[in-house]
This record gives C-alpha cells, structure tokens and sequence, in this order.
C-alpha cells in the first residue's frame, strides 16, 4: 500500500511539473513591446524599421478608426478615419523606445499634417500612437526636442495620439518592398520621400 502511494505521489509531481512546463512554454515575452506609427504611405515605413537589431516583427496597417476589419480601398477615400500605419513589435532588452522614435523622424517629413509626399489626405497625415503613459512622454519629449533643434524652419505637427486599435493590411501590402522591389523604389523616389530624407536626415 505504501510503494501505491508512493507511485501516485510521484506520478501527481510528474503531471504538476508537466503542465507548470506547457504553461511556462505559453507565456508571452515580457519583454517584447509594441510601438504604432503612421508616416504616410506605410511601404515606405517598413524597411527601416524591420532591419533594426531587436525588432521581432513588424505588420503595416490600418490604425485609429471606428469601423470593423477596414479595407485598402476604404482607407484609400480618406473618409473611414483610419491612417496608414506600421505596428513594430520589439524586445525592449534589445532596442528602446527612442530610438524606434529616432528612426521613425528621419523617414518622414514632421512638418506636414495634411500627408506624406506625394500622398495627401487625412489617411497619410503622421501619427505617434502610443500605448501607455510612457510611450506618450517620451513621444512629447522627442518632438519637444526635435522643435527646439530649429532643423526644419516651420513647426514640427506629428500628432501624438491614444492608441484605439490596428488591422493589418491586406497580405500583399507586407513587405512589399521585398516582393516588389523595382516599383517600391521607384515610387519612394517618385513621391520625394527619398530626396527629402537625404537632405535633411543624411
């Protein structure tokens, strides 16, 4: 009777150890952290972004609107409230807020609220869009500084505003500077983006 008792204990630590394991393995990172960005057409904020050390993945998208699962085209009236964004996933061990800030200037032009570039409307106006209280002081500290450095002789109007929600874009929006290389570069050389980042970032 002693040795059956002995198996069972044994056996109940076995399966304790077990499913501790199986829901250890399902926890998220906590390290890993999201950043939102909107910069005017979102293929163009994707390739920066995904090279950096520490960035896990990256999702372009659609961001703060009120209707369900938005679509290109509904985006594209300028008239559905959402903006052309890209969600950064990231280790924070690996790579800090600030400097995902840090890029995030030198691929846009912080002086223009009405869009990006060649790309005009509401749904291309920039956007920080950030997630808790941290998030938003830093944003406000970084145009703060970024104003005060007098780079850009009109003020700088990248909104910094709550983050609501995000849907991916459709599948071929992803990293479609790799899957469409030649007409990606031609149109960042195209809309501007490409001269005015090397005027005044490079």
């Amino acid at each position: 009777m002693k040795s059956i008792k002995q198996i069972l204990f044994l056996l109940i630590i076995l399966l304790s150890s077990c499913t501790h394991a199986e829901n250890t393995k399902n926890l998220p990172n906590i390290n890993e952290k999201v950043a939102t960005f909107a910069g005017g057409c979102f293929w163009c904020l994707q390739p920066s972004f995904d090279e950096l050390d520490g960035v896990t993945k990256t999702f372009v998208g659609y961001a703060g609107g009120k209707t369900p699962n938005p679509t290109y085209q509904d985006v594209g009236t300028g008239k559905s409230g959402y903006i052309e964004s890209i969600e950064i996933y990231y280790d924070s061990t690996k790579i800090n807020f600030e400097k995902l800030l840090e890029v995030y200037w030198q691929n846009i032009d912080p002086t223009d609220a009405g869009g990006q570039f060649a790309d005009r409307g509401p749904q291309y106006q920039p956007v920080i869009f950030f997630h808790d209280e941290e998030q938003k002081q830093k944003a406000q500290s970084a145009k703060e500084a970024l104003s005060a450095s007098n780079k850009f002789s009109k003020p700088i109007v990248v909104e910094i505003r709550q983050y609501t929600n995000f849907y991916p874009a459709e599948e071929y929006h992803q990293e479609y500077y790799k899957k469409n290389a030649i007409r990606y570069k031609l149109y960042k050389k195209g809309s501007g983006r490409e001269d005015f980042i090397q005027k005044h970032w490079k």
